[in-house]
Parts: structure tokens; C-alpha cells; sequence
């Protein structure tokens, strides 16, 4: 079931996933010195990265809904409370100086090679499960079943698919990377914004 509630937090996780990150840092500066063809080859592995942790993050909330109810509130809670500390972290960029609008070094090699690399900087990433495991728990209600947290997956991930594709289309200009540099501080506060009041709901409601 889609509510408001979730609507907001796929808009933040689509925020989240435009802030500048390894994964936005890494396609965007490929892209630029290797051209569209390679920064889709990363940006490809990095949603295949991305996939990997998001499916065990759902059979996992899913196996923990199904035997313990108290441990899932648990994960609700403790989610709620990652995604504040990540609110802070967005509103710290956002009021201090920061090199996060920095570009990273290009990665090299064939397409192939690209994709693992990509693959490998989400999976070696543990953020990335975390950062599922606390939407799954937040988002999806108790009773969810498999088919939900799938369902959410699905859009979840394509938002993910959206941002990661796109900056590999859009950042084959330079001009591009000046917009993004310029705008980032906007990202980190909508993302703080969003974040926050998602998890204050958790955090304040009773469950």
C-alpha cells in the first residue's frame, strides 16, 4: 500500500541517491573524462550493487517480521533513528564549507571491467544494506508480506535506476557538473528535511 508517508520517503531516497556520494561522484567524473558509454557501464554496476543489498535487505526484514514482531520494532526504531543521524549529516554539509562537490577520480577500464568496479563500490559499501534495511522497516507496515517489501523495492529501485542512468546521460557535459556543484546544498537540505520528518513519524508513533 502506498501512503503519503511513503511517498515522502521515495522522494527523499531519490534526494539521497542525487547528493553527492561515491557512487554520484564516481559516474559523474567517468562520464566526463571517459565519455556516456563508460559512466553507464559504472553506473549500471552500481545499480546492480545496489539491487544485491535492497533484495537481502527485504527477505531479511521479511524472515524477522515472520518470527519475531518485537525484534522488527526494534529495527523500526533503530532505523528511524539512522535516518535522523543522516538528516544531521546532510545539515552539517549544508552550514560548513565542504569538497563534497568535488569530483572523484575516473575509473578506468573496458565495460566490463566499469561494471564490476561499480558492483564492488555498493557491495563493499555496508551503508547500502543499512540504508535499505531502515526504508523497509519504516516504510512497510507489520503485517507487510514478501510481495509488499518486493513492491517497494520495485520503487525504490527505480528511482535508484532514474538518478545513477541519468548521471551518466548528463554528466558527459561539463556544464552539467557546474549546475550540480552549484545546486548540491539544495539536495543536502531537502534531504535532511525529508528524512528528519520521516523519522520523527517513526520515532513519535506508536507501533
Amino acid at each position: 500500500m502506498i501512503t503519503p508517508e511513503f511517498l515522502a520517503i521515495w522522494l527523499a531516497w531519490t534526494l539521497a541517491g542525487a547528493s553527492p556520494g561515491p557512487a554520484t561522484l564516481g559516474i559523474a567524473s567517468t562520464a566526463m573524462a571517459r565519455g556516456r558509454r563508460a559512466g553507464l557501464g559504472f553506473a549500471l554496476g552500481i545499480l546492480a550493487g545496489s539491487a544485491s543489498w535492497g533484495i537481502a535487505a527485504a527477505l531479511g526484514v521479511s524472515a524477522l517480521m515472520l518470527a519475531n514482531a518485537w525484534v522488527f520494532e526494534i529495527i523500526r526504531y533503530a532505523g528511524a533513528s539512522y535516518l535522523l543521524w543522516l538528516a544531521f549529516k546532510a545539515l552539517k554539509r549544508v552550514l560548513q564549507p565542504s569538497e563534497q562537490g568535488a569530483l572523484s577520480r575516473p575509473y578506468q577500464g573496458s565495460f566490463t571491467r566499469l561494471f564490476t568496479k561499480g558492483a564492488l563500490v555498493h557491495l563493499t559499501n555496508p551503508k547500502a544494506i543499512i540504508g535499505w534495511g531502515s526504508i523497509y522497516a519504516i516504510a512497510a507496515p507489520a503485517e507487510a508480506s514478501v510481495a509488499t517489501l518486493f513492491g517497494y523495492f520495485g520503487l525504490l529501485f527505480s528511482a535508484s535506476i532514474c538518478v545513477f542512468l541519468g548521471y551518466a546521460v548528463l554528466f558527459s557535459s561539463p556544464q552539467a557538473v557546474r549546475l550540480y556543484r552549484g545546486l548540491s546544498r539544495w539536495f543536502d537540505l531537502l534531504f535532511a528535511g525529508f528524512f528528519g520528518v520521516a523519522s520523527f513519524k517513526i520515532l513519535s508513533a506508536r507501533l
